[in-house]
């Protein structure tokens, strides 16, 4: 049995880790004080199979069981849909074509979604198929399962140095873990893990993306209201515990770090809204920011290291973390474990870290 150390604890590395945990030995390392503190714990909690590039869609659409059915489902009914000003015609459809969505008059859409603007919603598109995901069970159940089968997990565990005298050495907190086997799975820092290790990094992106909750516009009952966005997701609103999230949807790259809201963007992106709908924005009651972070094509990078075969990535998620979760976590421990992925070779080759060498 190997030993494998994940650096990590968002969704990435406990996916990872739960595939491994029946087949090797896995510790897992997690800086903070809590799993899925930085972008796992700030996402939007959504599960859209049509949503992003084409190898993210297959990594979507081979989830999606697992998504609907295990351990009783993670899914719940929620639907998008899309609203366009008048000029955004061209960029609309683009859009719904891309996505599969059915385009609906505004009437339609103002029956969904009261709130939306006659005046400045002219065309409108929404698509049944998208779901809540219950994200902090999924976390939860990923970490129940490394546990249930001998794995360890270990918070406040910031990894400060990775050697390979012969076995890999990763050095966090005043411990030292032995390994076979070194899966990043850090987000925003796997380039940073990768350096310690020797290993070449990928020139991954982390960018912010802000949010702010407000209370239910109008008073109205939001819980059956779809996520809604703005032509070239411009901002998007979405229910949640009674009140509405909504995002100015920004890439802003940044250092990788705890990230914060920035004020100004948030206020622009709440005047982008407030542009489609008919209630202002007069309170807000919380906000925050997390990190997507991208790989230079925008795509996930899931295997091992062309410099060292021992040396596993799961990088890149861009913001699809969790909808392409159980597929990418299998691609991983499929070829950790040296067994033919139950996804398509050429996903796989697409997904390499060897696009990049």
């Amino acid at each position: 049995m190997s030993d494998i150390v994940i650096i990590g604890g968002g969704i990435a590395g406990l996916s990872a880790g739960a595939r491994l945990a029946p087949h090797a030995s896995v510790t897992l390392l997690e800086a903070e004080a809590a799993l899925g503190y930085h972008a796992s714990g700030r996402s939007a909690a959504m599960f859209e199979a049509q949503y992003g590039l084409p190898t993210t869609i297959q990594l979507n659409l081979a989830s999606a069981a697992f998504h609907h059915g295990e351990n009783g489902g993670y899914t719940s009914p929620r639907g998008i849909l899309f609203a366009a000003r008048v000029h955004e015609r061209a960029t609309f459809e683009a859009e719904n074509a891309a996505m599969k969505m059915a385009e609906i008059s505004p009437a339609e859409a103002i029956a969904l979604v009261p709130i939306l603007n006659p005046d400045t919603v002219a065309f409108a598109a929404y698509h049944q198929a998208a779901y809540d995901l219950d994200t902090d069970r999924m976390l939860q159940d990923f970490a129940r399962t490394i546990r249930g089968h001998g794995g360890t997990i270990h918070l406040n565990a910031p990894v400060t140095a990775i050697e390979k005298p012969g076995r890999w050495q990763i050095t966090a907190g005043n411990a030292v873990h032995q390994a076979d086997v070194v899966v990043d799975a850090a987000g925003a820092w796997a380039d940073q893990v990768a350096r310690m290790a020797g290993i070449a990094p990928l020139s991954l992106v982390p960018c912010r993306r802000s949010m702010a909750r407000i209370p239910a516009p109008g008073g109205h009952d939001v819980a059956r209201w779809p996520m809604f966005f703005g032509t070239g997701e411009r901002w998007y609103a979405k229910p949640d515990a009674g009140q509405l999230l909504v995002s100015p949807a920004e890439e802003d790259p940044v250092e990788p770090t705890d990230a914060w809201a920035d004020d100004m963007v948030l206020a622009e992106g709440l005047a982008r809204y407030e542009e489609m709908v008919t209630a202002p924005v007069t309170r807000i009651t919380a906000n925050w920011a997390g990190l997507r972070t991208f790989s230079p094509d925008r795509a996930l990078v899931l295997g091992a290291a062309p410099q060292d075969p021992s040396f596993f990535w799961s990088a890149g998620q861009g913001g699809y973390g969790f909808q392409t979760a159980p597929a990418a976590s299998q691609l991983v421990a499929d070829l950790i474990l040296g067994r033919p992925p139950a996804l398509d070779p050429q996903l796989a080759a697409a997904l390499s870290p060897a696009r990049f060498a």
